[in-house]
């Protein structure tokens, strides 16, 4: 089988947490990629759940926008 080199840049800190967890389960970085992809591939979407932070939801927002104007609205006796 041929191969194809893929470069790509990732924060270092976050390069570094890969490395440990891949570490602990004993397989190398490359190979927890390579799972990734072909898992996408043969599915044809990404394998986890990709979702934003619910904190952020306009529902959210609008409740945390009237809770504050209701806070600052609120006259201390």
């Amino acid at each position: 089988m041929s191969q194809s080199k893929i470069n790509f840049k990732i924060d270092k800190k976050l390069k570094k947490e890969l490395d440990k967890i891949c570490e602990e389960i004993g397989i190398p970085l490359n190979v927890a990629f390579t799972i990734f992809a072909k898992k996408l591939a043969r599915e044809r979407k990404i394998p986890f759940e990709v979702d934003t932070d619910p904190f952020y939801s306009k529902k959210n927002l609008k409740r945390l926008k009237k809770s504050i104007k209701q806070m600052e609205n609120k006259v201390d006796i």
